[in-house]
């Protein structure tokens, strides 16, 4: 069985320092403590349960010198045996063996019948996928199951405190509300969208925004970027500062950054009360 691969588990390269491996692991097995998803569900906790004992060992292998030697020897051995299997041969191909009915004498394959043709070939088996790629494909089936999670732990939540709202589709973000009509006019709440990423940040803050003022150019709406990682507040106050700057007079957005591992919120002063009784229900579930 291949060995698994605890730089590409981690995210670091090979050429890690012990002291990038240990923030590495700490960023890592935050994720999946279980008191950050205690609220997902049991399908979830097992799975989370199953990754942090993952990282733990890669840890427990990469953040001693011994062990990451022997490891690392072991990784070269490896890698290097699947080289001589896919090397091909040097200088002239080797000629494919002919069939006994033609090495018993000459002339035999020009004289023969098409049934004496040897069998073609067997099929190329399936090349192995990469260590990396596998960790890859196997990382990005756990985000898409934790997104799944997550979108359905906030229409849940939604459903409870946006009574006045229908479900809307809306390119790219994962949930979208549209407030309904009041039948004798008066005021409407703000059109409600989330959007999940990997971590919330300067970059995703302006994609976001961008997008939700593009959806809703004269509409107040209210956005909700979540993420199981969370850029400095400072970065997060530049970048909505920056956007409120750009929109000004246009748009009437409201950006609430939002750490999805325990629903810890930015929220402005001026956002709309469905915004907070939103949050409170995520964090305690009633």
């Amino acid at each position: 069985m291949p060995l698994k691969d605890y730089y590409q588990l981690l995210q670091l390269p090979p050429t890690a320092t012990a002291e990038e491996i240990k923030k590495a692991f700490r960023q890592q097995i935050a994720k999946y403590h279980p008191d950050k998803v205690q609220h997902l569900g049991q399908e979830f906790q097992e799975m989370a349960a199953g990754r942090a004992a993952e990282l733990t060992e890669a840890y427990r292998i990469l953040s001693d010198e011994g062990r990451r030697a022997e490891y690392d020897r072991q990784i070269a051995a490896e890698a290097g045996a699947t080289a001589d299997v896919e090397r091909p041969p040097q200088g002239r191909a080797a000629e494919p063996a002919r069939p006994a009915s033609q090495a018993t004498r000459p002339g035999a394959a020009e004289s023969a019948g098409p049934h004496t043709a040897p069998p073609p070939p067997p099929p190329p088996s399936e090349p192995e996928a990469p260590r990396g790629s596998r960790f890859t494909q196997e990382r990005a089936s756990r985000d898409a199951f934790v997104r799944k999670a997550l979108v359905g732990r906030v229409r849940q939540a939604l459903d409870v405190v946006a009574g006045g709202y229908d479900t809307h589709e809306v390119r790219g973000f994962d949930v979208a509300l549209n407030p309904k009509k009041k039948l004798f006019g008066g005021t409407k709440g703000p059109h409600l969208l989330v959007r999940f990423v990997e971590t919330v940040n300067g970059d995703s803050i302006t994609d976001a925004w961008t997008q939700a003022a593009k959806a809703f150019p004269t509409d107040d709406v209210c956005v909700f970027l979540m993420g199981s990682g969370i850029a400095p507040a400072g970065e997060l106050a530049a970048a909505i500062a920056e956007q409120r700057r750009k929109t000004h007079g246009k748009s009437k957005v409201t950006l609430i950054p939002v750490d999805s591992r325990d629903w810890d919120a930015r929220i402005p002063t001026d956002a709309p009360p469905v915004v907070r009784t939103l949050l409170t229900r995520l964090r305690t579930g009633a």
